[in-house]
């Protein structure tokens, strides 16, 4: 990973300037000793009491790559309607999600909820655009690991990254099944938490999609001892090219959700009508009581 080197300015709020220096990844950061590192400087609003970062691509890559440099696993999950709405009404998929360190706004309907109180977003932080976004042009020896998908999906993967970004290291991977409690079929249970921990990752992308990747991560999380674990799920197959994302135009007008239901309407329909239909009935039900976006 970069390595850092920390400057001698400070300011009135107690930070600190530390540079990333790697070939071809220049970037400066803003530090704040003893106050929660990269996180505490960062705008965090809430939509339905979900605690979403108001940030862009670039600035989470930056935040990524310090995380990646802590001696401790960090959880990050890309948040549409349909995770913050299961949030809210399943105790166990909340108790998952409280789990991670950040959350950050994947879909468009949560955009516009939050810049109707002022965040000023210009755009989501869409998970498949991220990973596409950040593993080209990811500094050079930082090391990946997949955990998900078909093989297919996975040589996909490892071949479109390598050939356009080809200093990254892919170091392991992992595509066989996940259970609906986040445990992994037989051996792979232990196996794949030795491995991560003996090859140390700094990235790792999960892709078993949702609720299955959330569980995993919240349950092996205290057993990952550095890494940023990114659960990721339909990027894995929108960056392979094994199923079809959303049309640009459909993306900017908070469409994807319709387009997926329409390419997969057995998987997905049941699910997307029930977890849409409640999201709108806590956004109205929390609008009238003044709680359902806040700054806090």
């Amino acid at each position: 990973m970069p390595a850092v080197v920390e400057s001698a300015e400070s300011s009135a709020e107690d930070t600190e300037r530390m540079k990333f220096e790697s070939p071809g990844f220049v970037e400066y950061r803003l530090w704040a000793k003893g106050r929660g590192g990269f996180l505490n400087w960062m705008k965090i609003m809430h939509v339905l009491d979900a605690p979403l970062l108001v940030t862009d691509y670039d600035e989470l890559a930056r935040c990524c790559v310090g995380w990646a440099s802590e001696p401790r696993c960090h959880l990050l999950e890309f948040v549409n309607t349909m995770i913050v709405t299961m949030r809210r009404h399943d105790a166990g998929f909340r108790e998952s999600m409280n789990a991670y360190d950040s959350l950050v706004p994947d879909g468009m309907p949560l955009v516009w909820c939050l810049n109707a109180a002022g965040a000023q977003m210009k755009d989501r932080v869409y998970g498949p655009t991220f990973m596409r976004r950040f593993l080209e042009t990811a500094p050079a020896g930082s090391t990946h690991y997949l955990l998900g998908g078909s093989e297919e999906c996975g040589a996909k993967l490892r071949e479109i990254f390598l050939r356009s970004n080809p200093g990254i290291k892919f170091v392991g991977s992992f595509h066989g099944w996940c259970n609906a409690d986040g445990t992994l079929k037989g051996d792979a249970e232990q196996s794949v938490i030795e491995e991560l921990n003996r090859v140390s990752p700094d990235f790792i992308w999960v892709g078993f999609g949702t609720p299955k990747q959330q569980a995993w991560a919240r349950r092996h999380k205290h057993q990952i001892k550095r890494g940023v674990v990114m659960t990721v799920g339909f990027a894995f197959d929108a960056n392979a090219g094994t199923k079809s994302d959303a049309p640009g135009w459909m993306q900017r007008n908070g469409l994807t959700w319709l387009y997926r239901m329409v390419t997969e309407p057995r998987r997905l329909g049941p699910r997307y009508f029930k977890w849409n239909s409640l999201f709108l009935y806590y956004l109205l039900r929390d609008g009238l009581r003044g709680r359902a976006v806040t700054a806090r």
